[in-house]
């Protein structure tokens, strides 16, 4: 069907977000200019095949995605964070279901987990960009992978989600805030760190970039220990919970088994054959947590919702965005002072090698853990009767 109008776009992409009707009307009304009836705004998205409640994805497909979840990670999550997976992938099903099949396909799985209740500290951030927390999450790293990432206060989205071989370079993770300064065209109100050398760059940078405000009172970045970095340290636990702890009982049996022993071949290999497989998972899981809905909590001064849309639209919960416009020869002069991450995930010599190895046998990079973890049982074999 032509469409009659250009905003017809934007309703079927707020629609496709996940917004509700009435948000739907009111953000055509302030972004767009469109007033519209709720009722009518159903209407034509009746007419274009839009509906909330219908043309859901075949059984037989669910099952096959549930199933090809469960294989790796997948197998870490509930049925909440598997709906919203589900819909991420596009596919249209109804959370119910989604808590039948995961019932029948992981019953062990199902019963192990239990929602557990926490006393959390009252917790306020004004909007999205007025404060981004960054930390490192470092239970990877004896086994030589090290993540770094950083999310936003208000909306809870994530802001980097990074996987390289250190995460204790100050200038790495401040490479890290450049390239999503820059992306973003613009940098938060404060930045919230933890004591430590590796933030040493981004406390620069921010201060640099965001002085100190006007009437002297706030300055634009704060540290302090790692246990009252309340957001990230949070979500670090649900990271765990839903991608990590698959890799480290991945690793665990390596080591457990003699074949891994902490030294700088094995972590090295462990580099080449795994970092592109961990990194591609971090990438779909904040994409994912980004797109899903938080639910509402008992602290009146935290929104609920889907992170990317508080993100996006801060209208629709009464702020707005907090981003510090910033200057590119600024942005340059701080780039000028990073380092970045390499193309290649572990020392370039053992690369060159692994890649010699790998062509000698004709194999190929691996496209999942289990092949990840031949590759480097064979690697590891080659290249120690070798030395």
């Amino acid at each position: 069907m032509e469409r009659a109008h250009p905003w017809e776009k934007f309703m079927e992409f707020y629609f496709e977000i996940g917004l509700k009707y009435k948000d739907i009307k009111s953000v055509l009304g302030s972004r767009h200019g469109f007033l519209i009836s709720e009722r009518h705004l159903k209407r034509l998205l009746n007419a274009r095949g839009f509906f909330r409640r219908k043309a859901y994805s075949d059984l037989a497909v669910l099952v096959e995605f549930i199933s090809n979840q469960l294989q790796y990670s997948g197998q870490l999550h509930g049925y909440r964070w598997m709906y919203a997976k589900c819909r991420e992938y596009g596919l249209r099903v109804r959370k119910e279901d989604v808590r039948l099949v995961l019932k029948e396909l992981d019953p062990r799985g199902v019963s192990l987990r239990q929602a557990g209740r926490l006393r959390r500290r009252s917790y306020f951030s004004k909007g999205p960009n007025f404060i981004w927390h960054l930390d490192s999450y470092d239970k990877l790293k004896p086994y030589g992978i090290c993540v770094n990432g950083s999310i936003d206060g208000f909306s809870r989205k994530i802001i980097w989600l990074n996987a390289y071989t250190t995460s204790s370079d100050p200038k790495l993770i401040g490479g890290y805030y450049i390239e999503a300064v820059q992306r973003l065209w613009g940098c938060p109100r404060i930045v919230r760190g933890d004591f430590g050398t590796e933030n040493g760059y981004v406390r620069g940078f921010q201060r640099f970039l965001v002085p100190v405000h006007p009437d002297g009172t706030h300055d634009s970045y704060f540290e302090g220990a790692s246990t009252a970095n309340q957001r990230i340290e949070y979500w670090w636990g649900f990271l765990r919970n839903q991608c990590v702890e698959f890799w480290l009982s991945l690793f665990a049996d390596l080591r457990d088994n003699g074949f891994f022993d902490g030294g700088f071949l094995d972590k090295g290999l462990l580099q080449f054959c795994c970092m592109g497989l961990i990194q591609d998972e971090l990438d779909d899981t904040a994409q994912v947590w980004n797109a899903h809905t938080i639910r509402p909590s008992k602290n009146i001064n935290v929104p609920s919702g889907r992170p990317n849309v508080m993100y996006a639209l801060p209208e629709l919960y009464g702020t707005r965005d907090f981003l510090s416009p910033v200057d590119d020869e600024h942005i340059q002069l701080c780039k000028d002072e990073c380092v970045f991450r390499r193309t290649i995930p572990c020392d370039s010599d053992l690369y060159e090698l692994c890649n010699i190895f790998m062509a000698e046998s004709h194999l190929t990079l691996p496209t999942d853990p289990y092949q990840a973890v031949n590759l480097y049982m064979h690697l590891r074999e080659t290249i120690s009767a070798s030395l």
